[in-house]
């Protein structure tokens, strides 16, 4: 999915979304494998809390105790700011310009290597209005059985968790109806795959006016 950039090519952002157990990164793998490059914003804040990472300092400073050996506990920060609005608003000024700079600059990259679509993996797209940012929206999706199940199958998971979860996310019916494309996980991983692609070719043949920016 790259090459010569000439004047008249464009690099259309292709947003990849999904509530959490839709199969979401599995999707992203896919397109990956396909050749288009994809940014996933959960590595970048991984890495943003890692031992050296950009944000560890700021972190450590705003909550106290979330930090040992260098490197943010996730689980620790996750407990001090689930369900407390302000405490998470917190969170937020400190990572999302340091994973939006990140983003900017895997953009830049893959512009100028002449890349004509990319992914941008973004968890929590629409809550963060991250939509404005990309050309095209496409939305993991999996019958709400099969997404209980597999949420649950995830290590510290509970029911009482998983509906909290969920009450802080976007409904999966209002994901679709918001979605340019739907991939449906439900029916495995080739089906799934087969439509990956097919978005893959519809995508690739857009006019992208994001990037680069205008204004």
């Amino acid at each position: 999915m790259t090459g010569r950039r000439s004047e008249e090519t464009t690099m259309v952002i292709l947003g990849l979304t999904g509530s959490i157990g839709m199969g979401k990164s599995t999707a992203a793998k896919d397109f990956r494998s396909l050749g288009v490059p994809v940014h996933d914003a959960d590595a970048t804040v991984h890495d943003l809390l890692s031992t050296g990472g950009a944000a560890v300092a700021a972190v450590a400073a705003a909550f106290p105790g979330v930090v040992t050996d260098g490197a943010v506990d996730r689980k620790a920060l996750g407990d001090r700011v689930f369900d407390k609005p302000d405490e998470l608003k917190e969170l937020e000024k400190i990572l999302h310009p340091l994973v939006r700079r990140r983003e900017e600059d895997f953009l830049r990259d893959a512009f100028a290597r002449g890349a004509a679509l990319v992914v941008l993996d973004i968890p929590l797209l629409f809550e963060t209005g991250g939509e404005d940012r990309v050309d095209a929206v496409a939305v993991v999706t999996a019958p709400p059985q099969v997404q209980r199940a597999r949420v649950l199958q995830r290590p510290g998971m509970s029911e009482e968790k998983f509906r909290a979860i969920l009450a802080h996310q976007v409904p999966d019916e209002e994901k679709r109806r918001r979605a340019d494309f739907i991939i449906e996980t439900g029916e495995g991983r080739a089906a799934s795959l087969r439509t990956i692609k097919n978005i893959v070719k519809v995508a690739g043949a857009l006019h992208g006016n994001k990037w680069p920016p205008q204004g």
